[in-house]
C-alpha cells in the first residue's frame, strides 16, 4: 500500500514555492488559493523572509497550498491508497481524500490561521521539542510545570507547549536523557490556549460541505482511519486544541501494511520521522518538481 502524507507548520522555508510556479497551471491555481485563504501566497512562498512566513496566519495556508500544488502535480496519484496530514496538513489530506473541496480547505485554513494567531496573542506562550528520554517521566514533569504535550511525533520526539516561563524552567532542568529545543512559534498550539480558535473554526466548518473519503484517511486524534467526512471535519476543528498523535498515525500505517510513503511539499519532516519509526519502508520527500519522478516510481511499484 502506497500512501501520501502532508506536513505541518514549521516545514516552510523562504522561497520554497518558487520552483512550483513553473508547473502547468500552478500560477493560476495559487492565485485562486490566495483568494480563498486571504493570503498573498505567491509573495509569501517566493519573496517573504523566514520571520514573515513563520506567522501562523501565513504559514498555515502557505503549507496547505504547497501540499495541494504538489499533490495535483503528482502523476498516478489515483494509485495512492491512503492519506494523512500532520496538524494543519490534515486540511490538505482532507482535500486529497475528497472530504473537502480545495476551496473549502483553503478557506477554512485561512480562518484557522487567523483565529490561532489571535488566540496566541492573548498569552505569552510557546513550544519546545523534547528529544529522547522516558515519555512517562517527561509527562510527569510537564504536569509539574503546567505544560502540555502538543505533538507526539514518534521516534523519541515530543513537542510540548505552554507558558514561556514554564518552558524556560523545563529547559533549565531537563528530564534525564532529554534535550529541550525551543521552537520559533508564537503560541501554545494544540493546547487549551487555543480554545477560542476552536470556536471560530467550528462556526466556519459548519457551513462547508463534507463528503466521505474515497481513500483511507487517518486522523491525528488517535491515529485511526475515519470513514465519515463530517466526523473528520469535526475532528479537524477539535484538533486545534488537542494533541497531534502522529506516533499513533505511524503505528496505524504499520498495521495497515503501508509499503511506501510520499510526503508532499514542503516535504522532509515526516519522511525523517518515518525513517526512525517505520524502518525499511521506502519514502520520498517531494520538495521540488524534480522529486516527482522518484515519487511516481515509488507509487507505481505494485505492493
Amino acid at each position: 500500500m502506497r500512501i501520501a502524507v502532508f506536513p505541518g507548520q514549521g516545514s516552510q522555508s523562504p522561497g520554497f514555492l518558487a520552483p512550483w510556479l513553473d508547473a502547468d497551471g500552478a500560477a493560476d491555481r495559487l492565485a485562486q488559493y490566495s483568494e480563498w485563504s486571504g493570503v498573498d501566497l505567491v509573495a509569501a512562498g517566493t519573496e517573504w523572509d523566514a520571520d514573515r512566513i513563520r506567522d501562523t496566519q501565513v504559514a498555515q495556508p502557505l503549507i496547505v497550498a504547497a501540499s495541494l500544488l504538489s499533490w495535483n502535480a503528482l502523476p498516478d496519484r489515483e494509485r495512492i491508497a491512503g492519506v494523512a496530514g500532520h496538524s494543519v496538513g490534515e486540511f490538505a489530506a482532507a482535500a486529497a481524500a475528497g472530504v473537502l473541496s480545495e476551496q473549502a480547505a483553503l478557506t477554512l485554513v485561512g480562518i484557522r490561521g487567523r483565529a490561532m494567531a489571535e488566540a496566541a496573542a492573548a498569552a505569552e506562550t510557546g513550544m519546545s521539542a523534547v528529544i529522547g528520554g522516558d515519555e512517562a517521566a517527561i509527562l510527569s514533569r510537564l504536569d509539574e510545570l503546567d505544560l502540555a504535550p502538543a505533538n507526539y511525533n514518534g521516534g523519541g520526539q515530543l513537542v510540548v507547549a505552554g507558558a514561556l516561563d514554564a518552558l524556560q524552567a523545563l529547559a533549565a532542568e531537563p528530564v534525564a536523557g532529554t534535550r529541550v529545543i525551543p521552537l520559533q512559534v508564537a503560541g501554545a498550539f494544540h493546547t487549551r490556549y487555543m480554545a477560542p480558535a476552536v470556536e471560530a473554526l467550528r462556526a466556519a466548518a459548519a457551513e462547508v460541505a463534507a463528503s466521505d473519503p474515497d481513500v483511507l484517511l487517518w486522523t491525528n486524534r488517535n491515529g485511526a482511519p475515519v470513514a465519515s467526512g463530517r466526523e473528520f471535519v469535526d475532528l479537524l476543528v477539535d484538533q486545534v486544541a488537542s494533541p497531534v498523535r502522529w506516533d499513533l498515525c505511524m503505528a496505524s500505517f504499520a498495521d495497515a501494511g503501508v509499503s511506501g510513503i510520499v510526503e508532499l511539499s514542503p516535504a522532509g519532516t515526516l519522511v525523517g520521522l518515518a525513517k526512525r519509526a517505520l524502518r525499511g519502508v521506502p519514502a520520498v520527500a517531494v520538495k521540488t518538481p524534480d522529486d516527482l519522478e522518484a515519487a511516481t516510481a515509488l507509487v507505481a511499484v505494485d505492493a
